[in-house]
């Protein structure tokens, strides 16, 4: 991972569950089955020159297996 999130996220929402995900089979074979979400949302983030900046976030996210594989889309 190339920032570190501070804090909370806030204004998670779900944008795709199930097979509207484009990389399902990847997520269970890689992580297991689940409920499979992609999610957004906006936190407080460290990046790697120290820099402290907001940023919208998006991840992958089951019940049984967590909040997995976090990716900048922008900075803000």
């Amino acid at each position: 991972m190339h920032f570190v999130i501070l804090g909370e996220i806030r204004a998670a929402e779900t944008i795709a569950t199930g097979s509207g995900i484009r990389e399902i089979a990847r997520l269970r074979k890689l992580y297991g089955t689940g409920r499979w979400r992609k999610r957004k949302g906006f936190a407080d983030i460290k990046l790697r020159n120290g820099e402290v900046v907001i940023a919208e976030i998006h991840w992958y996210e089951a019940s049984n297996v967590g909040k997995r594989e976090f990716k900048i889309k922008r900075l803000l």
